[in-house]
C-alpha cells in the first residue's frame, strides 16, 4: 500500500490525538456523577446499535453477488430497503412517541435481528424481506433512540447543555470508533477466519442482542404524547401542522434531508470517483481513514457545543460551505487535472485531492451529527418528537431510491455537483434558521421587562 495512504490515516490520527490532549476547562462540560452514570449507559446501547449496523454494512452487496445475483437484482433490493424505511419505517417509528421509545428501541432489536437471519438464504424474496426489515430498522435507529435520550434526559433534570455532551460522545463512539473497530471484526471473519460473507450479520445479531438486554434490564419507557384519544393519522396530522406552521422546524428538515441526501450519494460514488480506471485502492483503508476523519469533526463539535456563547445555528453555516467545497473538487479536477487513462495501478493524482477532499467531507459529517441532534432538541416538540424526525427522512428515502434508479444515467461530476449545490442551498437555509431563532430569542430588555411583571405579580401568588 502506497505511503500516501499511511501518511493520511497518520496526520489525521496525531491531529485527533492532539485535539483530544489538548481540552481545556472551557472546552470540557462540568456534570454530576448521576448524569456520567446516565450518559455511560446510553453510550453503550448506541455503541452496540450502531455496530450491529456498521457490521452489516461493508458486506450486504457482497454477499448478494455471492449469491448470484446481478447488479440490477442488487440494486431493486436495495432501492426496497429504502423504500420500507419511508413507507413502514414512517408508521412505525412515529408509533414511538406513542407506544413508548424503549419499546420502539427493543423493536428496532428484534426487527435488525430478523433481518440478518433472513442473510442466510439465498433465495430472492427472503432476501426481500429482509431489506424491508432493515429499513424499517434504520427508520427505528434513527428516531427512537435519540427521542428516548432527549426525553429521559429532561424527566431527569439535567441541564440542557449535557445533552450536547452526550450527542458528541455516541458520534464518536458510534460513527467514529465503532465503525472502525467493526471494519476490522468483519475483515476478520470474513478474510482471515473465512467464515464467509454471513458471518458479519451473525456477530451483528449477537451484538443486537446483548444491546437489547441492556435496554430491557436498565432503561425506562417514555413517551410522547400517551392520551388514549390519539390514534396514528392524529399524530401524523399533528406533525405535519406543526411542519408547516413552525418555520424553524421545516427549515431543520430541509437542511437535514439536502445534507444526508448529499453523503448517502457521497457513499455511492466515493469508490468510482477515486478509480475510475479501475486502480488499486485499499478500500477497507479508506473506510477507516473516513471513519477517522468523522471522529476528528465530532471531536471538533464536542468542543463548539461546550461552548454556550457559541451558537450552533451560526457555525453549521460553514460546515455547510466547507462541505459543498469539499464535494465539488471531483467537478473541479475534471477540469483542471489531465485525466489519467492508464488502466489499474495506483490512485491518480487527481484521486489523491478527491480524497482529501473527502476526508474534509466526512470530518464535516462528523460535526453535523451531534449539531443536528442538539438543533432537533431545541426545535422539535415533545409530543410528536419521533414522528416528526421520521417525516424527514420522506424526500431523503425518496432522493436515494431516485439516485440508485438512476446512478448510471449521469456523468459522476452532474451527482458531484448537484450535491455541492445541494449543500449550498443547505448553508443558505441554516441562515434563515439562525435569523429566525435570533429573532424569536428575547433581548435583554425582554428580560428585564419579564422580571418585573413577575415581581409586580409576586404577592398575588403567596
Amino acid at each position: 500500500m502506497e505511503i500516501f495512504y499511511w501518511l493520511l490515516f497518520v496526520v489525521l490520527g496525531a491531529t485527533l490525538a492532539g485535539l483530544e490532549l489538548s481540552r481545556t476547562s472551557r472546552d470540557r462540560i462540568t456534570t454530576s456523577s448521576a448524569f456520567s452514570s446516565f450518559k455511560n449507559n446510553y453510550l453503550l446501547v448506541y455503541s452496540l446499535m450502531m455496530a450491529g449496523d456498521w457490521l452489516q454494512g461493508p458486506y450486504v452487496y457482497f454477499l448478494y453477488s455471492q449469491y448470484g445475483f446481478g447488479k440490477g437484482e442488487i440494486g431493486q433490493l436495495f432501492i426496497a430497503g429504502f423504500g420500507s424505511s419511508m413507507l413502514f419505517g414512517t408508521i412505525v417509528g412515529s408509533l414511538a412517541d406513542k407506544q413508548g421509545r424503549k419499546r420502539a428501541s427493543i423493536t428496532y432489536c428484534i426487527t435488525y435481528i430478523l433481518s440478518c437471519i433472513t442473510k442466510h438464504s439465498p433465495q430472492y424474496k427472503v432476501l426481500m424481506v429482509g431489506r424491508i426489515l432493515g429499513g424499517i430498522a434504520t427508520s427505528l435507529l434513527f428516531s427512537a433512540f435519540e427521542s428516548w435520550l432527549v426525553a429521559e434526559h429532561n424527566k431527569r433534570g439535567f441541564e440542557q447543555q449535557w445533552l450536547s455532551l452526550t450527542f458528541s460522545k455516541a458520534i464518536f463512539l458510534g460513527n467514529g470508533l465503532v465503525a472502525i473497530l467493526s471494519g476490522l471484526l468483519g475483515n476478520l471473519l470474513v478474510d482471515t477466519l473465512g467464515f464467509g460473507p454471513v458471518a458479519p450479520f451473525d456477530a451483528a445479531a449477537c451484538f443486537l442482542a446483548i444491546g437489547m438486554a441492556v435496554i430491557i434490564s436498565s432503561w425506562s419507557e417514555n413517551y410522547g404524547d400517551p392520551s388514549e384519544n390519539k390514534n396514528l393519522l392524529t399524530q401524523f396530522w399533528v406533525a405535519a401542522v406543526a411542519i408547516a406552521s413552525d418555520e424553524k422546524i421545516a427549515l431543520l428538515g430541509a437542511i437535514q434531508s439536502l445534507f444526508e441526501g448529499s453523503m448517502y450519494t457521497f457513499v455511492f460514488l466515493w469508490t468510482p470517483a477515486l478509480s475510475p480506471n479501475n486502480e488499486d485502492i485499499p478500500h477497507g483503508f479508506i473506510f477507516a481513514t473516513f471513519m477517522l476523519s468523522s471522529m476528528l469533526g465530532s471531536s471538533t463539535a464536542s468542543r463548539l457545543l461546550a461552548r454556550s456563547s457559541l451558537k450552533v445555528e451560526s457555525y453549521m453555516q460553514i460546515v455547510f460551505l466547507i462541505s459543498a467545497g469539499s464535494l465539488l473538487l471531483p467537478v473541479i479536477t475534471s477540469f483542471l487535472v489531465v485525466p489519467s487513462n492508464v488502466k489499474g495501478g495506483s490512485i491518480s493524482f487527481s484521486g489523491q485531492i478527491q480524497l482529501l477532499g473527502f476526508c474534509t467531507f466526512e470530518a464535516c459529517v462528523g460535526i453535523f451529527w451531534p449539531s443536528i441532534m442538539k438543533m432537533r432538541s431545541q426545535y422539535i416538540p415533545e409530543e410528536a418528537r419521533s414522528t416528526i424526525m421520521n417525516f424527514f427522512r420522506i424526500p431523503l428515502n425518496i432522493f436515494v431510491c431516485i439516485v440508485l434508479y438512476n446512478v448510471d444515467a449521469f456523468p459522476m461530476t452532474v451527482m458531484f455537483g448537484m450535491c455541492s449545490i445541494f449543500l449550498f442551498i443547505a448553508s443558505i437555509l441554516q441562515k434563515r434558521l439562525m435569523g429566525i431563532a435570533e429573532s424569536q430569542r428575547p433581548k435583554p430588555q425582554d428580560w428585564t421587562a419579564l422580571d418585573e411583571r413577575e415581581r409586580e405579580t409576586e404577592p398575588l401568588n403567596i
